[in-house]
């Protein structure tokens, strides 16, 4: 084990205790007023970053600070760095739970289809019933988790509770990480900065409405065990605690097998990792996780596998194209920029204070071995997939437990053993154990604040830079249900993208069609002559069906933030719509428009 507790606390006795409490109280009243009074009905290119009220950042430049000289006293309760890091994940993934009515991401509520679907059917579907949205059915685990919940709890929809899930999914994260780096020192200095950076560094955003968001939770989980339990002095302690420690891990990683394709290849490889690790040469962990994900593979998923093959083969080796977001994932905008560079730099800082922890501190290098593996073994997945243009992004997270407590131990004085400190005490040797003499605050002490600042403030851009494409307002969310109210089954939505509520309601029997998914050479036709050639894509639906054509404002913010069409070729397309005898304008508001595709029979007249 190792310990960095060098450091003596400014004072003693009951003030010591509680003056910790002062910066966080004053934090969340900040917080609590700056959530009063911040307006997110107009959200511009720079999404929340603009819209918080100033008191926000001050809140989090206060709790920030409160953390870093409360954390930095190893002597001092380590229930009060529990507390800070706790403000810290309500202030980042609490806030838009309650600035905005409406839950965020498209995704998410893409998610809550298919939830509201399973528990129409009351049970999987086939390829043949839902088209491509059998992929969900072939990986049910979330889904048939949170369909139960929903039931539980006794809620119309899961929409109910989703807002609130980066905030639980965030949670869910917390003893797994302190079981980890309580593996690799007892120093809670180190173990609640890694903590804070862990969080800080997150951004990617899986932390939402997803399965993902579970799997990754379950993922540190087992790595937790792993680490702990399967070591070869955990295992000489204990042999016969090994097979209860089997059957955990082992509900774990079905749990996640069966809830997201990419996790358990991801989990596979770290512990793949570990073997290599002297320590952990248990081989139980990674043959129970590759049988019991290739006994999925084989069954259950062989559908969307067999049809995906292909170019997931064509995809092995092509880092290049792996990494790339292609079109219509490129930030356009100074916001749109500004926030895409925010999470860079953030990212980038964190993987170098890594770096510099791992030169820095040679004992910790040397007992955090396993951890250093586990940190770099989800890099070759670059070479592997390109997961949807988003590997770049997963490989950054599954990396970040191990990057975080290096980059903790770089923020922190030189790593010495608990046996040498516990000697020196004994000998009296307070200078050797530095319990002598006044603090000094020093550039040991400012720097490392000043790193942690700016990445805690940092977060913010990075992670709700994008929200003018990530909500959607009350008025948005009535005009998609309004259409979903009156469309017959067998109908067509034809949008500029999915980027809009509910997108994916009643999938099971309307049809959609995104033309900016489409053909560059078909987009540039639909931009040229709007109203001819959408209705001609739409006159293929017979009655009593109907075909509609829906524009929203989070279609705009999409399409205009991530280059795809810019606003004048989408008022272009609108105004051509409205214009055309062949549409009749069916609903409006102040975000967006809905029209349906005149029938012949007169019925439209």
């Amino acid at each position: 084990m190792t310990d960095l507790s060098d450091l003596p606390p400014a004072w003693s006795g009951r003030r010591a205790l509680v003056w910790p409490g002062v910066p966080l109280l004053v934090a969340l009243a900040l917080w609590a007023y700056a959530v009063r009074h911040t307006d997110v009905s107009r959200l511009d290119d720079y999404g929340l970053v603009s819209a918080l009220h100033p008191a926000f950042w001050a809140g989090l430049a206060v709790l920030t600070t409160g953390f870093w000289f409360t954390v930095r006293d190893a002597r001092r309760p380590g229930a009060w760095s529990a507390a800070y890091v706790l403000g810290l994940l309500v202030m980042e993934r609490a806030t838009q739970a309650v600035l905005y009515p409406t839950p965020l991401y498209a995704w998410a509520w893409k998610h809550e289809a298919v939830i509201d679907h399973l528990l129409t059917a009351g049970g999987l579907q086939t390829a043949d019933q839902v088209g491509d949205m059998a992929v969900y059915d072939q990986w049910p685990g979330f889904f048939a988790a949170q369909a139960a919940l929903q039931r539980l709890l006794g809620v119309d929809s899961t929409a109910m509770f989703m807002a609130w899930w980066p905030l639980v999914s965030s949670l869910m994260l917390l003893l797994p990480l302190l079981l980890i780096y309580r593996t690799f020192t007892e120093d809670r200095r180190l173990i609640w900065t890694a903590v804070w950076l862990f969080y800080v560094a997150n951004w990617v955003g899986q932390d939402y409405f997803s399965p993902q968001s579970v799997a990754y939770a379950l993922h540190v989980g087992v790595l937790a065990v792993v680490l702990r339990r399967f070591g070869r002095s955990a295992v000489r302690r204990g042999r016969p605690r090994q097979a209860v420690w089997t059957v955990v891990i082992t509900v774990m990683i079905v749990a996640i097998v069966i809830s997201h394709q990419l996790t358990p290849g991801m989990l596979a490889v770290c512990l793949l990792a570990l073997c290599l690790s002297r320590r952990y040469r248990d081989w139980v962990p990674l043959v129970t996780t590759v049988v019991i994900f290739l006994a999925w593979c084989l069954t259950a998923a062989l559908p969307f596998l067999s049809a995906a093959m292909p170019d997931m083969i064509r995809s092995i080796g092509d880092v290049g194209a792996n990494v790339e977001t292609g079109y219509g994932a490129t930030p356009t905008g100074t916001g749109a920029i500004a926030t895409s560079w925010a999470a860079r730099l953030l990212s980038a800082s964190v993987l170098l204070l890594a770096a510099v922890g791992v030169l820095r501190q040679r004992v910790l290098r040397h007992r955090a071995w396993p951890l250093l593996l586990v940190a770099a073994a989800p890099l070759p997945m670059f070479a592997a997939s390109s997961y949807g243009s988003e590997m770049i992004f997963r490989v950054l997270l599954f990396t970040l437990p191990g990057a975080a407590f290096f980059a903790g131990a770089a923020l922190l004085p030189k790593v010495r053993t608990l046996a040498a400190d516990a000697a020196a005490q004994e000998t009296g040797n307070r200078q050797a154990t530095g319990t002598a003499g006044p603090r000094r605050w020093g550039i040991g002490t400012w720097v490392p604040l000043a790193a942690l600042l700016g990445g805690t403030l940092a977060f913010v851009p990075a992670y709700s830079g994008k929200d003018r494409i990530n909500y959607f307002p009350p008025q948005e969310v009535a005009l998609v249900r309004q259409l979903f109210e009156q469309a017959p089954e067998g109908s067509l939505v034809v949008a500029a993208n999915r980027n809009y509520p509910d997108a994916y309601a009643d999938y099971w029997r309307i049809d959609h069609y995104w033309f900016l998914d489409d053909a560059r050479s078909h987009v540039d036709r639909i931009v040229r002559d709007p109203a001819a050639t959408l209705a001609d894509d739409m006159a293929g639906v017979e009655r009593p069906a109907r075909a509609y054509f829906l524009l929203t404002q989070g279609q705009l913010a999409n399409s205009e933030m991530n280059g795809q069409l810019d606003k004048a070729q989408l008022d272009r397309i609108r105004t051509s719509v409205a214009a055309s005898p062949r549409f009749r304008l069916v609903a409006e508001n102040s975000a967006g428009w809905l029209y349906v595709l005149k029938q012949s029979g007169g019925a439209e007249r």
